[in-house]
């Protein structure tokens, strides 16, 4: 079993602007995360030259989600922030922004 803690306002302001089917798959997938031993890649993957940085993976319709996140101490994964994808490569911005997010987090853990 993995915990999941919010870093920051970044996801919930991203989860919040969300429709509820949306919130309700974000949850859902979020739930596996948590709580399988082996994610499928369809729903978590580890992003190549991040230093280890993962995305949730969502997809509901037509439409495309990410949420960025790592792990910390073991089974604790650290949620970042979260966008619409509306395209193949994920936008650099977006990986700067959760990479910036996740060094603020451990110069506050030090």
């Amino acid at each position: 079993m993995r915990t999941t803690y919010v870093y920051g306002n970044d996801f919930w302001d991203f989860y919040n602007l969300q429709k509820p089917e949306v919130q309700d798959k974000i949850d859902w997938v979020i739930g596996l995360v948590r709580s399988l031993r082996m994610i499928p890649e369809k729903y978590f993957k580890s992003l190549e030259d991040t230093n280890g940085l993962f995305e949730i993976k969502i997809k509901v319709g037509t439409d495309i989600y990410r949420i960025f996140c790592f792990f910390d101490k073991g089974n604790l994964i650290i949620l970042l922030n979260g966008f619409n994808k509306k395209s193949d490569k994920t936008p650099k911005n977006e990986i700067e922004k959760a990479m910036r997010l996740k060094q603020k987090y451990y110069v506050e853990q030090s």
